[in-house]
């Protein structure tokens, strides 16, 4: 086997990291300010939406429940919701939005889990018809763009305190609950369902909790990810959606993590996301056009799907 594959076969998220770091220096050299430490809250704030996305579509693939295309429009409808329902009735606070906007995420995974898992649908079907219903809703709550006006997520993709970068609480968030379930059984049935489900339910793993489990912290992790949308935004926007869930999944194969389920983890989709984010910053400062961001995603995703199909591969023929 050849040496790279081996890396990769070993660290799968190995690519996406020579990626980001090729990304940072090649930034660093068309702008020099990119690494003052001034653009940095402005950074992680912009990458933010970008990192918490790519986590969101992470449990579902690894638990072989396949893909979760709704994760972008969910996030979108947080947002709205957020922006054009809370805020204007005064329930904006975040002692009162945040629990409301994460039992919404909550709700919309479980239904994607248990139509999934529960009623045997395709998960790309499943999550294909609740990209358009959330898309939807996004557009029937906020059918234009509303301002946020001041509010408690300003600081989210800024400076809290006058010297807290805000958009590290809120990658942080989704990093912590995956951490705290790593030390449950939760995750390990997971890789386990991932590699082979049949195996996993005669060994006594209740593998439709599990994947519906998959799916509701799919939807968790995508509320986190709409609350810093709005910190970045500062406005309600239905029409993000869709180009949030292509970087979502571009995110996930890019890191490493293989569709066929049971390879991976969060770290790699995590650094796919920050290498497309880097990629679309390099692109704006060299001045291409806009319009070369979209196929970007697109060819991230397919050679992310290549490099994990290459490394499904490569573990079948060692282990024959």
């Amino acid at each position: 086997m050849p040496r790279s594959l081996s890396v990769l076969r070993a660290r799968p998220y190995a690519f996406a990291l020579v990626l980001v770091v090729a990304l940072v220096v090649a930034n660093a050299v068309i702008r020099p300010s990119f690494l003052a430490p001034a653009q940095w809250p402005a950074l992680l704030g912009t990458l933010a939406p970008f990192a918490i996305l790519g986590v969101a579509s992470t449990p579902p693939v690894l638990g072989g429940g396949g893909v979760d295309l709704s994760v972008g429009p969910l996030a979108t409808v947080v947002n709205c919701v957020l922006v054009s329902v809370l805020m204007p009735h005064g329930l904006g606070g975040p002692l009162v939005a945040i629990p409301l906007l994460l039992l919404l995420g909550l709700v919309v995974g479980l239904i994607n889990g248990v139509l999934v898992a529960v009623v045997r649908l395709d998960p790309v079907i499943v999550t294909l018809g609740s990209l358009f219903v959330l898309t939807g809703v996004a557009l029937k709550v906020a059918a234009t763009p509303r301002d946020a006006g001041q509010n408690w997520t300003a600081g989210l993709a800024g400076l809290m305190g006058g010297w807290f970068p805000g958009a590290v609480l809120t990658m942080a968030a989704p990093a912590l609950v995956w951490l705290a379930l790593r030390r449950t059984a939760f995750v390990r049935n997971l890789y386990a369902v991932g590699g082979d489900d049949a195996a996993s339910f005669s060994a006594g793993v209740n593998v439709t909790a599990v994947r519906i489990g998959a799916y509701a912290l799919a939807g968790l992790f995508a509320a986190i990810g709409g609350i810093a949308l709005t910190a970045l935004i500062q406005s309600s926007d239905a029409s993000l959606g869709t180009t949030y869930a292509l970087i979502a999944l571009a995110a996930v194969s890019l890191g490493g993590t293989s569709f066929a389920g049971g390879t991976g983890g969060v770290l790699g989709p995590f650094l796919g996301a920050c290498g497309i984010f880097l990629l679309q910053e390099l692109l704006s400062a060299s001045g291409a056009s806009s319009n070369y961001v979209q196929l970007t995603y697109g060819v991230l995703l397919v050679v992310g799907v290549v490099l994990s199909a290459t490394l499904v591969r490569s573990k079948r023929e060692v282990a024959a």
